[in-house]
């Protein structure tokens, strides 16, 4: 029963009762029933301010014990998704249906470091994102926290924005996906672009909507080697000189294999770009002309992207070279040599 209505409720009866006592009141004759009646009328006040505090008490720890249960049941439909594993009476509709997510939006996972042991570092997301009319579902763990936004077409970058005001430990987001059984692939990538920033450093990451990058990120043991095999000789360049090559590369390969283009980036003459790529052919052993080969130097640059970020001293990682800047956030287009 809402609160309001139960307190009018007390409110009438104690009312009528008064006004019961008062007309009483009136049509006796002995004084002594009027004192009488005076006094029954005070207890009346008061027990009505103490039944009112009673109930109130009563229904906040009621009320609480509600929200508690169905936030616990909310954290629990958000576990079923993001493991892929809803029960064995529901699927991953029914699941999403329960946390209010509307059919046919796009999803995104977001994943976001704690403040402290199980402290939120999104704090009031879910009533921020509400307000801009988007429905998400959240789940604190003890080192993040972790959530299925769905967005319509026009609210993915309004969605952004609200995560980067509200951020304040380093938060990585996945791109959007339509199925739902993609979820627990969507919280890898989600991960994996919270490991691409800086320990420490506040800030919001989406993974590139590449799926060559996704490929890298859900197969890390298998990009690593890949990465390995592909650039090695490249790898064992001194750090300035790979970054170079490295950076060259993804210049090349982010601007539509344009040596112009590339050139204005990397803040360089063309011919130096020329050069720098011959130079990635002869150590490399792969052509900028060979699709196979474009494939396997750009899967293999997604590789470093989304390698370790945090390597062991004296273990060296591709994601972790030494002056090297990641590829830009874009998938890889077709290439046309200049």
């Amino acid at each position: 029963m809402p609160l309001p209505e139960v307190l009018q409720a007390y409110r009438v009866t104690f009312a009528t009762l008064w006004d019961a006592l008062i007309e009483y009141a009136h049509d006796s004759q002995p004084p002594a029933t009027t004192d009488v009646l005076l006094t029954a009328g005070s207890m009346i006040w008061h027990l009505t301010d103490e039944h009112a505090l009673a109930l109130t008490e009563a229904y906040r720890a009621a009320t609480a014990e509600l929200l508690i249960a169905q936030q616990q049941r909310r954290s629990a439909l958000v576990e079923a998704l993001l493991t892929g594993h809803p029960g064995l009476d529901a699927g991953p509709l029914e699941a999403a249906a329960m946390l209010g997510l509307p059919p046919g939006a796009h999803l995104i996972v977001v994943a976001a470091d704690t403040r402290g042991l199980a402290e939120e570092s999104l704090p009031r997301i879910e009533r921020r994102l509400s307000d801009t009319g988007i429905v998400s579902a959240w789940r604190l763990t003890p080192a993040l926290q972790l959530g299925i936004v769905a967005l319509h077409t026009h609210q993915r970058d309004i969605a952004l924005s609200v995560l980067r005001d509200a951020a304040t430990t380093r938060t990585g987001v996945s791109p959007p996906h339509a199925s739902l059984a993609d979820t627990p692939r969507a919280l890898q990538l989600a991960r994996t672009a919270l490991a691409a920033l800086p320990a420490g450093q506040a800030g919001v990451h989406m993974f590139s909507s590449s799926p060559l990058a996704a490929l890298m990120a859900c197969e890390p043991d298998e990009g690593r080697r890949l990465a390995h095999e592909v650039l090695a000789a490249v790898l064992e360049l001194p750090a300035d000189d790979r970054a170079n090559l490295l950076n060259t590369l993804n210049a090349y390969l982010d601007h539509a294999g344009s040596i112009q283009r590339a050139a204005g980036v990397l803040h360089c003459h063309p011919n130096t770009v020329r050069y720098r790529l011959r130079r990635l052919h002869e150590l490399t052993g792969r052509s900028l002309s060979d699709p196979r080969d474009i494939a396997e130097l750009a899967t293999a640059t997604y590789a470093l992207r989304v390698g370790d970020t945090n390597p062991q001293p004296g273990h060296r990682e591709p994601g972790a070279i030494e002056g090297f800047r990641p590829p830009h956030e874009r998938p890889v287009k077709n290439r046309t040599d200049t």
